[in-house]
This record gives structure tokens, sequence and C-alpha cells, in this order.
């Protein structure tokens, strides 16, 4: 397989082909990144959602559709904990633009986020000044943006997003990270023709207890769950629900979008789905219950 390894978006790339990608593939994945990050990135100031945090108003994105349906049942599910308005609150704890790391007071984010927001297939509204954060699932829908941007490219294909992959053809074994022990791995899975996703509180982790995913209703990090790994045909799917899984109503999510999934939590259990294809390693007698919906 051929590699090309590359840093985009605030994390380490590879997409390995069976050839080499010819430099014509590589300028139009690299064109749809830019695009992507341009307008959903909130680390970077000429950024259209940046100007509707700004100033309200609208932009042209047909990723406005797909991710923002998304959102709509992820904060259903999970009552509200999934939000895309939860910059502020990242915000408040030093996960902003200029990655402070000086964590403030907790901000929760607007309850009622849809009276602010609206979308089309063409186009996102805020009828306020509101940041929004696609931090829940936006990785994932890049992913999918650049398998489709080489879905001409012949053999097996991995796009791997700092760890969010999609593949296609030959399976591919993965070691699923011990959120605690990076050198180690809590079990293993053969992935083809699927996307895996992953979120873990030690990935991008500051201060003392700060890490990225946080409860919307009260701003503050999530304590129960330290990692979740979800699979599912597309990459956004996994994503998602890998979010998800943080919360309660993650479980009921990914039953009803049939995505297999494991979570592991801070004080060492480990929850799988009926159906998860993964090899735990887990001593006999341990504590690892699968979810039962």
């Amino acid at each position: 397989m051929a590699s090309w390894r590359f840093e985009a978006i605030g994390t380490h790339w590879e997409i390995e082909t069976t050839v080499a990608l010819p430099d014509s593939a590589r300028a139009e994945v690299t064109a749809e990144i830019e695009r992507f990050d341009r307008e959903w990135s909130r680390f970077r100031s000429d950024a259209e959602v940046v100007r509707l945090g700004r100033e309200g108003g609208s932009f042209a994105s047909v990723d406005a559709r797909p991710m923002l349906d998304a959102y709509r049942e992820l904060s259903a599910a999970t009552g509200g904990a999934v939000n895309p308005l939860v910059a502020d609150s990242l915000d408040a704890l030093g996960y902003d633009a200029e990655y402070s790391l000086v964590a403030g007071d907790p901000v929760r984010a607007p309850e009622a986020w849809e009276q602010d927001v609206s979308w089309t297939d063409a186009d996102v509204t805020a009828s306020a000044p509101v940041l929004i954060d696609v931090g829940a699932l936006g990785k994932g829908r890049l992913v999918d943006l650049v398998m489709a941007v080489l879905a001409r490219v012949p053999g097996d294909l991995v796009v791997d997003a700092g760890g969010d992959m999609r593949l296609r053809g030959a399976g591919v074994r993965i070691g699923l990270e011990h959120p605690y022990d990076p050198a180690k791995a809590i079990g293993v899975v053969e992935v083809h023709d699927q996307a895996l996703c992953a979120s873990a509180i030690n990935r991008r982790a500051w201060g003392s207890g700060l890490h990225h995913v946080l409860d919307a209703r009260t701003g503050m990090p999530v304590r129960t769950w330290a990692a979740t790994w979800a699979w599912a045909p597309d990459a956004m799917t996994a994503d998602a629900v890998a979010t998800a899984l943080f919360f309660d109503g993650g479980v009921e999510l990914a039953a009803a979008w049939a995505v297999e999934w494991v979570r592991m939590s801070t004080d060492g259990r480990v929850q799988r789905s009926p159906g998860c294809p993964a090899e735990l390693f887990v001593a006999a007698g341990a504590s690892h219950p699968s979810a039962r919906n």
C-alpha cells in the first residue's frame, strides 16, 4: 500500500491506497479539506462559522443539512447533552481558538439551540450571533467527504484522520487504544468497507480533569466514560455515536442507527453492543457487561 501523510484540521492524516495517488487527486483532497475547514472551523478567524459567531447571518454549505440533521437527533437522544452551541462552553474552559488552556467558570450551552440556528440543503443561518461547534461529528463528515473525492481511485483505500477512519476493500485489524495507556489496547477489531471512529478523554486534555467532551447542559467535562468506539457504514455516523455514548441515551441512539460499539468507563468497566465485532482483552471475571437494548 502507498501512504500519504499530512497535517490538517489540527490532526495527523494518513491516506493509504493500492497505488500512489497522482498529484491531481492530492490536490482535490487538499481543496476539499480547505473548503470544509474554511466553512466550519472555529479555530480560524476567517471561517464562515466564526463570522456567524460575531455577526449572525448565513453561509452556503453542502454540509449543513447532514450535520445539523444529525445534531438534532443527537440532542434529542441525549437530553440536550450534545449541542452544536457548546463552543462557548469549550472556550470558557480554555479550549478556544488561541488554545489558551486556561479554564474559567463553566458556561452552559443554550438549550433551545434550534431557535437560533436553522438550515436547508444549501446553507445554515444564525438568527443572532452564535458560535457553532461541529466537533461531535465534523471530523467524521470530513473523512466521508475525502472518501468521496477518492471514489474513482482503484483498489483498497484507507482514510485515517487522527484515528477516525473509513476503509474500502481489504480488512484491516485495528487496536482499540487504552485511554490511560496508549501503549496498550483493550481489544482489536477487523474493519473493512466501513468506518471506525473513537473518542477519549485523554485526547485534547489539559489541566486537572479538563478535556474536550463536555455536557452542554452543565458546560463541564464528562466523568463517567473514558473512551468510546463506534462502527458504521459512514464515518459521520460512527463519529456521532462515539460522542453520544458518553451520555445517557447514546446506547439507544446507536441501536436506532444500527451502529455497533464499545465503551470503557473511567473506573475500567467495558461495555459493548450485542453484535459488537471486536475481540476484547478482558480477564476472566472482570467487569465487562454487554449493554442490552
